[in-house]
């Protein structure tokens, strides 16, 4: 099963820390608040644990998220490479744009 994360911290010193605990998980961070990767129930449970001390009574929200198999394959997504962004812009950029 997969593991969804994403948390909202204001403090710049537990946020990183929250993103490094994902990290030791072997979450891949797959936008500026939010990891993704597998977790079986067990080790969900103990990213809980170890991000609630993390946060402490510091004021944020994290969210953990299993996702089955089964739901992922209905997951869509919208994604514009950096290329194709800057081209847009004017911008010196890479080569065409990537379809996924």
């Amino acid at each position: 099963m997969k593991t969804l994360v994403v948390y909202d911290i204001p403090d710049d010193r537990i946020r990183t820390k929250v993103f490094e605990t994902c990290k030791d998980y072997g979450l891949t961070h797959i936008q500026y608040s939010a990891f993704f990767g597998p977790l079986n129930q067990n080790r969900r449970q103990e990213l809980y644990q170890r991000l609630r001390r993390v946060l402490g009574k510091n004021e944020g929200k994290i969210v953990i998220c299993p996702i089955c198999d089964k739901d992922l394959t209905l997951m869509l997504e919208i994604a514009v490479p950096e290329e194709v962004a800057c081209r847009a812009r004017g911008v010196q950029g890479g080569g065409g744009p990537l379809i996924y």
